[in-house]
């Protein structure tokens, strides 16, 4: 029997600093509840769904805005209605947010939450960009150095429901899908989806002019085309995007196919939904043969990759 998975992509328009967390939740259960009327069965929304990608702010740790960013529970009573709405569904969802633990740590995480309302499984950034401090004079910060610790969680994979098919699924966050070495993790147990969340800046925040907005979304896309094909994999990657207080994010969400092809993406820079029916068997023609790495891996000369963190130039 095939296994298919009605995925959606949530993409979400700008969340404004001044928005009620009301106000962006009533956005999102209204884009669950479209991607359901069109049979999605999981749902994928954006990193740091809940708020403005505030670490463009500068802030003091302990200022009130920014605590209020940051979830000490997930689910909380702020986002329950979001939890209750998609177990009545009876459809699961991807989605990140700004984590404070009980022992004051802060990270970007995100959840995976099954059919039932359950959270499945979590995942913390690992690849954060950025800087540890204010850089004097540029217009716009990139902060989450300074607002967020490393992932403590590694690139863990675990199975799906069986109401899904049971696919081996994965998460990242943003930055991490630039990056090979998570992906060849989650491959490495087989992966069949994986599910990423992003806000990505649409300016080069030391005002040059090497990345447009149409450069950067361009790279957004064929790192997870690149990512899918060489791990066999499906991937959902969901943007928030557009002007958040006169800073510009990318769109470009999109869902890929194991070879590595763009099924579906999004066409503007607001809420919007995208769908595609996954056949996860699909899978196997790239796990089997181009990329059966029992078969063909040599991980003795990959030594380096975990040696060293910079490029060393030979002598």
């Amino acid at each position: 029997m095939a296994r298919i998975l009605r995925l959606a992509g949530a993409q979400m328009g700008p969340n404004q600093r001044a928005d009620s967390r009301a106000a962006i939740l009533g956005r999102m259960i209204a884009l669950l509840e479209g991607a359901a009327a069109r049979g999605a069965q999981l749902v994928v929304f954006p990193e740091l769904a809940f708020t403005t990608f505030f670490p463009r702010w500068p802030m003091e740790q302990d200022s009130p805005e920014l605590l209020a960013c940051f979830e000490t529970a997930m689910p909380n009573p702020q986002v329950q209605p979001l939890f209750d709405r998609a177990k009545a569904l009876g459809v699961g969802f991807y989605v990140g947010y700004a984590e404070l633990t009980p022992e004051g740590q802060r990270f970007n995480s995100a959840v995976t939450v099954g059919p039932d309302g359950s959270i499945l499984f979590r995942y913390r950034k690992i690849h954060l960009p950025g800087s540890d401090r204010v850089k004097p004079g540029q217009r716009y910060q990139q902060l989450e150095k300074m607002y967020f610790a490393y992932g403590d969680t590694g690139f863990p994979a675990a199975r799906g429901p069986a109401a899904w098919g049971a696919p081996v699924m994965g998460m990242l966050i943003c930055n991490d899908r630039r990056w090979p070495e998570g992906w060849r993790v989650l491959g490495l147990q087989g992966v069949e989806l994986v599910l990423i969340g992003y806000n990505s800046a649409a300016y080069d925040p030391n005002g040059g002019e090497g990345e447009s907005a149409e450069r950067r979304t361009f790279h957004s896309t064929l790192a997870v085309q690149a990512n899918a094909y060489m791990n066999a994999t499906w991937a959902v990657s969901v943007a928030k995007a557009g002007n958040e207080d006169g800073a510009g994010l990318i769109g470009g969400s999109c869902i890929v196919d194991p070879n590595g092809e763009v099924v579906a993406q999004a066409k503007g820079l607001g809420d919007e939904l995208i769908l595609a029916e996954a056949d996860l068997d699909a899978c196997r023609q790239g796990k089997e043969k181009m990329f059966n790495f029992a078969a063909h891996r040599r991980p003795q000369w990959y030594g380096m990759i975990t040696e060293r963190t910079g490029a060393v130039p030979p002598g």
